[in-house]
């Protein structure tokens, strides 16, 4: 059987990672709300002994697993190490002495607890010396109840509020002044005003380059012209032909040699993350992460389906958080950019097999694991083959988060 996974970000205030949460579920076919939580547990525990390194999917973060009481009781989060999981207690379970014992017990062994979907009960106070955070269901919790879990919660400075499906940026300052420590959602990959904002000249200069390297055929002379206008772009050319990952048997010495090293798909992926790591730099480092995940996700989607052009897909992926970090509707941001009309169509208007596309990897962001599934179908792709592709796509995304930080 294999393994079934996605992770979606928890931000701190300052919209910085600080963990994720792993969803998990036994398989496409067996994706159903009502999947039992023991052995989704289980299986995440075993999956992540023995199906893929916890490092894989949270690099040096921690990461959010729920546990029921029985999984507790049976010591399951004492398989993991305690600096890279926070225990997340489901709201299913029932405050009583067996679960204050085993927090009691977790908390002495050094674990970070944390309470999911808090329904606030005065029972809970038992367990507050024990707990480190709460999650709240930003959407489906009153302001006044969420001001009486803070009084509630006065005398333990230690724990921190978390809130939980914080979709939009207004909803993510509302949740800040409300005094909340971590955000969970999507929010940071959305808009966050409607605005026009002009491209820098480095920036167009990288336009051009996207567009150049999207034509069917290569205009070599043409784009060593474009990359020996800007020495700092040709320094990031020569240094990413020279890692260790492009075989050369002697010294690159001119821009078309280190042009011709790369070769089209990679030179068109070296192009798109550049482009978009420039223009996010006063974004969350998260939403860059995720615009490579999807790019990746979505290049290994296209080599799975064998219809579409995979460079295509990389870059579809890649462009697709762009509203978000340009802070204008996705609509405008393409007018302004010479890509594919097949890339355009699947953005704008959610046409075509690269919006398809799209659609599942956005399933897979969200563990909609039912709908993956119909999605999946629909492509006519080997189920089995689709979670190496998003483990890939995430192993990826941290290999050249770190590059990009070095």
């Amino acid at each position: 059987m294999y393994f079934y996974a996605a992770r979606q970000p928890i931000l701190n205030r300052n919209k910085e990672l600080y963990a994720y949460e792993l969803l998990f579920r036994d398989g496409l076919e067996n994706a159903f709300p009502d999947i039992d939580g023991d052995e989704a547990t289980s299986r995440m525990v075993e999956g992540s002994q023995f199906s893929f390194g916890l490092d894989d999917f949270l690099g040096d973060k921690p990461g959010f697993i729920n546990f029921t009481l029985d999984t507790l009781q049976k010591k399951y989060p004492s398989m993991l190490p305690k600096e890279q999981v926070v225990v997340e207690i489901l709201e299913t379970i029932q405050p009583g002495k067996r679960l204050l014992a085993e927090c009691q017990d977790l908390k002495e062994k050094g674990y970070v607890l944390a309470l999911d979907d808090y329904i606030h009960q005065p029972v809970w106070r038992h367990f507050y010396p024990f707990i480190d955070i709460i999650k709240i269901d930003f959407r489906s919790t009153s302001t006044d109840t969420i001001t009486d879990i803070k009084q509630a919660i006065a005398d333990f400075p230690h724990i921190k509020l978390l809130a939980e499906k914080v979709e939009t940026n207004e909803e993510f300052q509302v949740a800040l002044d409300l005094g909340f420590s971590y955000f969970q959602g999507y929010f940071f990959s959305k808009p966050e005003m409607m605005q026009s904002k002009a491209l820098s000249p480095a920036q167009m200069t990288l336009a051009e380059l996207l567009y150049e390297t999207s034509k069917s055929d290569l205009d070599l002379g043409k784009i060593t012209q474009v990359f020996q206008r800007d020495v700092h772009l040709s320094y990031k050319l020569l240094r990413y032909s020279n890692s260790t990952i492009f075989k050369r048997r002697s010294e690159i010495e001119t821009i078309k040699q280190a042009l011709v090293v790369l070769g089209q798909a990679e030179l068109k992926k070296f192009l798109s993350l550049l482009f978009t790591s420039q223009i996010s730099s006063d974004k969350p480092a998260e939403l860059m992460r995720l615009s490579m995940t999807r790019a990746r996700f979505a290049e290994g989607i296209a080599e799975l389906h064998g219809k579409v052009d995979t460079a295509k897909a990389f870059l579809t992926g890649m462009m697709s958080l762009m509203d978000a970090i340009l802070d204008e509707p996705i609509d405008s941001v393409m007018s302004k950019l010479p890509l594919a009309r097949e890339i355009k169509d699947a953005l704008v208007m959610r046409q075509g097999v690269l919006s398809e596309y799209i659609t599942l990897i956005q399933f897979y962001e969200q563990g909609l694991w039912q709908e993956a599934n119909q999605a999946i179908n629909m492509l006519q792709l080997p189920p089995d083959k689709v979670p190496d592709a998003y483990h890939t796509a995430v192993q990826w995304a941290n290999e050249q988060m770190k590059a990009l930080g070095d």
